[in-house]
């Protein structure tokens, strides 16, 4: 039982990081660029449900924490990305953190540093019983917010004319300019989606644990950048699938690794991630780009 109940665990963190992971992993197929403000969606996000959760119903805090996300990554590309993007990578790179760096700072002054907390609502947080299992309803909802996440980005990438231009972009984006398509357009939709994802990272990250800071999105944003780059960079699969491994990899350390050696465990992570990159450093998911990455 014990083994079944970690798998569930291991499941749910890994959901969590390949939703966090996705919304990098899109912007990077589009424009090659890792979007380190990515983070800063998540904290915006989580500052909402700050004010929200205590007032409004949850259809009303869902749907707030994935609108103003959305918005706010909309504006980010329109005022910071666009006006560099032909610049070089390292010019985007630092872009992103100074962005990051910017929002971090306003939230500082307006709300202050002092961690705010969130009442969550009990009946997503405790558990339940199946069989001799406790599940919790929040590993439970994680799991089906990624599911259905990453299946309404499949159908929208395959399905849709938007969709396909944006795969059309990824695998060439000056051809795709060539061709009529409107670059502009795909690449606000690719960070309007990417500010979905953040969105739900911050519910899901606020559900766990309960409170909200300036550096809320710091961590979430590097675990997604590790498993983006362990599953291969430009490759949405690979980013998914880096996720659950980084989830499993991390419950299977916090079981075999001696008590005494519990709090170097994110420390162990990094060193069999940095093992795993000398081994195939191309990533689980092979992308060149002359394959289809998003």
């Amino acid at each position: 039982m014990n083994l079944v109940q970690q798998a569930i665990n291991a499941v749910s963190l890994g959901s969590f990081y390949a939703l966090s992971a996705l919304g990098i992993a899109l912007i990077f197929g589009v424009m090659r660029l890792i979007n380190f403000a990515h983070g800063q969606l998540i904290m915006v996000a989580g500052y909402l449900l700050v004010f929200l959760v205590p007032r409004t119903g949850w259809f009303v805090w869902i749907a707030g924490a994935l609108a103003v996300s959305l918005l706010l990554a909309v504006a980010m590309e329109r005022v910071a990305f666009r006006p560099v993007r032909s610049a070089e990578p390292t010019t985007l790179l630092i872009t992103s953190f100074a962005i990051s760096y910017l929002l971090q700072n306003v939230v500082i002054l307006t709300l202050t540093a002092i961690p705010r907390t969130v009442g969550i609502p009990l009946a997503i947080t405790e558990p339940i019983q199946v069989g001799g299992l406790f599940i919790e309803r929040l590993n439970i909802l994680t799991l089906v917010t990624t599911v259905i996440l990453v299946a309404g980005l499949t159908l929208f990438l395959h399905r849709t004319t938007t969709g396909i231009q944006m795969r059309a972009a990824a695998e060439d984006f000056r051809m795709a300019r060539i061709l009529g398509i409107n670059t502009n357009r795909v690449i606000a939709t690719a960070f309007a989606i990417s500010g979905v994802f953040a969105g739900a990272a911050a519910l899901v990250l606020v559900a766990q644990g309960g409170t909200v800071e300036p550096t809320f999105g710091v961590v979430p944003v590097l675990y997604a950048f590790i498993a983006t780059i362990l599953g291969g960079m430009g490759s949405l699969i690979g980013a998914a699938l880096g996720g659950y491994l980084l989830g499993i990899l991390t419950v299977i350390l916090q079981l075999v690794l001696p008590s005494d050696l519990i709090a170097y465990r994110d420390a162990v992570v990094f060193l069999v991630v940095i093992v795993l990159f000398v081994v195939r450093p191309q990533g689980l998911v092979v992308a060149p780009w002359a394959r289809e990455r998003v």
